[in-house]
């Protein structure tokens, strides 16, 4: 046989290795390369504050939660009511970033469903949300006392991930 006929072959077997793995995969988790690394530094306004800001520096020694959520996203509908009742139960400090939004309409939002933030900070631009590499929203990045962001949630937080993922981290952060 052709030893130019067998290079096709080999890369065709390469190809399909790399699909073999892919379908391994859990499709709604993308890796983060943030995971294990500090957190984007950000020093950003307060919603409905006017004149106060909140910077990563101001979370150092808690674990925290940073919910990215916006008055027009249908998904955020949806993780609200969830992240309204997980709030109750006081587990952490959840920091809401209300990206790419008016603040007027992230305050109205915030009154007509329910507040599960000890804060919320405004992202106009966008730029706190891309130093996050954040795809879009809903996505939460679960922080460290350290600064240190240890888990990444794309999408909307069900009662699965709360119960199964979120919750056991936290309290092992908490140790």
């Amino acid at each position: 046989m052709n030893k130019k006929a067998l290079i096709p072959l080999g890369l065709f077997g390469v190809l399909l290795v790399f699909l073999a793995i892919g379908l391994t995969r859990d499709p709604h988790e993308i890796p983060s390369p943030l995971i294990g690394k500090p957190a984007p530094a950000f020093t950003a306004p307060v919603l409905n504050r006017p004149g106060e800001t909140l910077s990563t520096k101001d979370m150092l020694g808690k674990v925290w939660l940073l919910n990215t959520w916006a008055s027009w996203c249908v998904a955020c509908r949806q993780e609200h009511p969830l992240l309204v009742e997980f709030s109750k139960t006081n587990p952490l400090p959840i920091i809401g970033l209300d990206y790419k939004d008016k603040e007027s309409d992230g305050i109205q939002w915030l009154a007509r469903y329910g507040n599960p933030y000890a804060v919320s900070v405004t992202d106009r631009d966008g730029r706190i949300g891309i130093d996050f590499g954040v795809y879009g929203v809903p996505e939460s990045f679960l922080i460290d006392k350290s600064g240190i962001i240890r888990y990444k949630q794309i999408g909307p937080f069900t009662e699965e991930a709360l119960r199964d993922k979120l919750i056991p981290l936290i309290k092992e952060l908490e140790k």
